[in-house]
């Protein structure tokens, strides 16, 4: 059916927005949506969802979702974190319902964006760049936002690692340079122009545990890779002054609220949110305070000062506060799964898809990657697309075309496709 076709322009346009404002990601989902109910094959789709490893982990979330919202009290904040907990949910399941090709649209998408947005960066902060506003997040630092795109951006960092290191391997120096170029971009970016102490974590983390994803039949390989990449982080981003600074006020900030200080500070502003929704959990531990029930709580238990918060910026506790542990380790479930089943596949699409998810998750631990949709309908939606392809387990090479080829005579050569396995 030649409608069919719209759903990949609906993903390429997802791929494309999830650095703009929240707003227009919403409208590109919505649009997917859409475009996945007219398209026909509905068949199909849900025939994919059903084989799909997560469907069942997904589905209990909801389900439990929906039981707690049914016995359970009900909030102001009841019906929004209702709204954001399904949102979670459709995310997932409109990412694993994409054919092989929808989801290589959707990564043109983001990578094609995500390359005009360092060209952007870098000219902004050299030459001149006018700040326009579906980009101003992308150009400074201004909240959640940035934070959202210091996270995609730290994708894009580990995905052109992964491919570096496969082309150092293969002893094609020439693709590896652009690769680890890009790399150092990133680290720019992260650290100068969208600080984000998240984003450096998940990087300085992924690298190497993309390196053991590699070689982790090949003992003795690995361990001269991890001394590499550890020599080469340690000696490199570790030891720059403004990566020293931000880990060092993070210690400090633990320290001083552990003696008791209150203040605005990231890890300050976590170790109190942490502590007292653990209380919660432990108070409530079946059913949870409710769908919305945090913020009650917060309000509650927490500092004055800190009152203003919405969530405790660690999805899991989150979702423990309002659902309890069968809530708590349902969403767990949903993303330790992703990571897992990324990890089983051995191949360069695996350990994309595995440095993805793995960046999501650790986001999600340590930020309100999900339940936050200025963070989670980009960061969600794209690892998921990467997971989406690593799950083609009969296709040997999912990411090929990734990048449409110039049509060649008989007696011609393609260029090769760059990030295909």
């Amino acid at each position: 059916m030649q409608r069919s076709h719209i759903v990949r322009p609906a993903a390429m346009f997802w791929g494309l927005v999830v650095f703009m404002p929240v707003g227009v990601t919403y409208l590109s989902a919505i649009l997917l949506l859409v475009t996945m109910l007219v398209a026909g094959g509905a068949k199909e789709r849900f025939a994919r969802l059903r084989a799909n490893p997560l469907w069942w982990p997904v589905m209990a979330y909801v389900a439990w979702t929906l039981v707690v919202l049914a016995l359970r009290p009900h909030y102001p904040q009841t019906p929004s974190n209702l709204f954001h907990g399904l949102r979670i949910a459709a995310t997932l399941l409109m990412a694993m319902a994409l054919a092989r090709e929808e989801a290589v649209w959707a990564l043109r998408g983001f990578l094609a964006m995500a390359a005009v947005n360092i060209v952007m960066i870098a000219l902004y902060y050299t030459v001149g760049f006018p700040m326009l506003e579906p980009w101003r997040g992308v150009l400074i630092l201004i909240g959640n936002k940035s934070i959202s795109n210091a996270l995609l951006f730290t994708i894009v960092a580990a995905t052109a690692a992964v491919y570096g290191i496969s082309q150092m391997v293969a002893h094609r120096p020439w693709r590896a340079i652009p690769a680890f170029a890009v790399v150092l971009a990133v680290v720019a970016i992260i650290t100068l122009t969208l600080p984000s102490r998240t984003s450096l974590l998940a990087l300085l983390l992924v690298i190497p545990a993309a390196c053991v994803h590699q070689w982790r039949r090949q003992l003795r390989t690995l361990a001269v890779a991890l001394v590499a990449v550890v020599v080469v982080l340690g000696a490199g981003v570790s030891q720059l002054p403004s990566v020293q600074q931000k880990f060092a006020l993070g210690v400090q900030e633990i320290e001083a609220a552990q003696g008791g200080v209150v203040s605005e500070g990231s890890w300050v502003v976590r170790y109190y949110m942490y502590r007292d929704t653990a209380r919660m959990i432990i108070d409530k531990p079946l059913a949870g305070w409710g769908i919305g029930g945090w913020t009650d709580q917060w309000h509650k238990r927490g500092p004055a000062l800190l009152a203003d918060y919405n969530m405790p910026h660690n999805d899991f506790l989150w979702m423990g506060a309002q659902a309890g542990l069968p809530g708590l380790l349902a969403l767990l479930v949903i993303m330790v799964s992703a990571v897992w089943q990324a990890w089983r596949r051995p191949d360069l699409a695996g350990r994309y898809a595995f440095a993805a998810t793995l960046i999501a998750l650790i986001a999600t631990s340590v930020n309100s990657a999900l339940r936050d949709a200025q963070i989670g309908l980009a960061l969600l939606w794209i690892a998921m697309v990467f997971l989406r392809l690593a799950q083609e387990t009969q296709d040997p090479a999912p990411w090929r075309d990734l990048w449409p080829r110039r049509r060649v005579a008989a007696n011609e050569t393609a260029l090769p496709n760059v990030l295909a396995p």
